[in-house]
């Protein structure tokens, strides 16, 4: 079973997870309230379906085909336009197949300051039945490539479940990353929390994707994908 995005979200919060605050709203006038109580100059307005690449999706009604399942608005008027064009339709991507999924709701959140995209995932292992983690200092949309044409870059760090996370774990995933500094302290922090909320809800599937770097040298989780067996 896959849950969305916001309800991820609320998920790895719960354990001090570092993420953008959001909204999931499900009409035009929510999207603008809670665009206005984001504030600032740029708000990310995100359908809500269980299939990724919804950046480069398309809607499939006439006349929508140049628009994408992820917009980003400069204002709460712009917002709540984009909630009115966006909610009710079928949204089609590469994950979805041609019949597409039917968006019932979005998630505003504001625009983050990206210096860099990280990608962080974790599964259970069946050959050693272990929570395993896989880091790529490259993230983002085109990850599935990055992971066929460079899967040196792929690295991956298995937890005893005897032990749970230990300091080693969290050096090797800021080497994996190349950060160093209170970054990799970030990092080794950002693990230990994953886990634990992993462990806790008994996930099957935790991605994150992008994880950034932030100008204010702050790691984030801009996506969060989660699910369970």
């Amino acid at each position: 079973m896959e849950i969305h995005e916001y309800q991820a979200k609320a998920l790895l919060r719960a354990f001090g997870v570092p993420l953008p605050a959001g909204h999931a709203i499900t009409s035009p006038e929510e999207a603008e309230a809670a665009a206005r109580e984001i504030g600032g100059s740029g708000i990310v307005v995100k359908t809500q379906i269980h299939a990724g690449a919804r950046a480069s999706g398309h809607f499939a009604d006439a006349g929508l085909e140049s628009e994408t399942g992820i917009r980003f608005a400069r204002s709460a008027e712009e917002a709540r336009e984009f909630a009115r064009r966006m909610l009710g339709r079928i949204l089609i991507t590469d994950q979805t197949g041609p019949e597409g999924e039917h968006v019932n709701r979005l998630y505003l959140e504001p625009v983050a300051d990206i210096e860099s995209e990280l990608f962080l995932s974790a599964f259970v292992d069946s050959a050693s039945g272990r929570v395993t983690f896989v880091a790529a200092p490259q993230g983002g949309s085109d990850i599935e490539s990055i992971a066929r044409e460079h899967p040196e870059n792929m690295h991956r760090l298995s937890v005893d479940p005897a032990t749970g996370i230990l300091p080693h774990h969290g050096r090797a995933l800021a080497r994996a990353f190349g950060l160093s500094g209170d970054l990799a302290k970030q990092a080794a922090d950002l693990l230990a929390r994953l886990y634990a909320a992993f462990i806790e809800k008994d996930m099957a599937l935790l991605e994150i994707n992008p994880l950034v770097v932030t100008r204010e040298r702050k790691l984030l989780c801009l996506d969060a994908k989660i699910s369970f067996d």
